[in-house]
């Protein structure tokens, strides 16, 4: 086992992004787009990823991208709310390209 997941990321830090959405009861799925999402990202590349859930506001946006910074993870994380995505160019790559990272439920996640 090398200890990295499908993400080009070491388990313990898929797992650690994921303890921040466990701990939001609103997130329903977080979705990984972008260079790890195509499989072309390089060690330092930043992590994209877009939140889904009802009734997510901007408020606990702010609060999970500050847990996330409290993480001290060495790659920066893009962190959006789907829904709150205007541009349909950015929504057609995630769409087409876009991962499950998360999904609230789901044991591996």
């Amino acid at each position: 086992m090398t200890g990295e997941s499908r993400f080009g990321l070491p388990l313990h830090a898929v797992e650690k992004l994921c303890a921040v959405f466990r701990a939001c009861p609103q997130v329903e799925r977080v979705i990984l787009y972008g260079s790890r999402a195509k499989g072309n990202y390089r060690v330092g590349s930043d992590i994209d990823l877009t939140v889904e859930g009802e009734g997510l506001s901007l408020a606990q946006l702010l609060a999970m991208e500050s847990q996330i910074d409290e993480l001290l993870l060495p790659w920066m994380v893009d962190l959006s709310l789907k829904d709150h995505i205007d541009n349909p160019a950015l929504l057609d790559h995630i769409a087409r390209v876009g991962l499950t990272f998360y999904k609230r439920g789901r044991a591996d996640a």
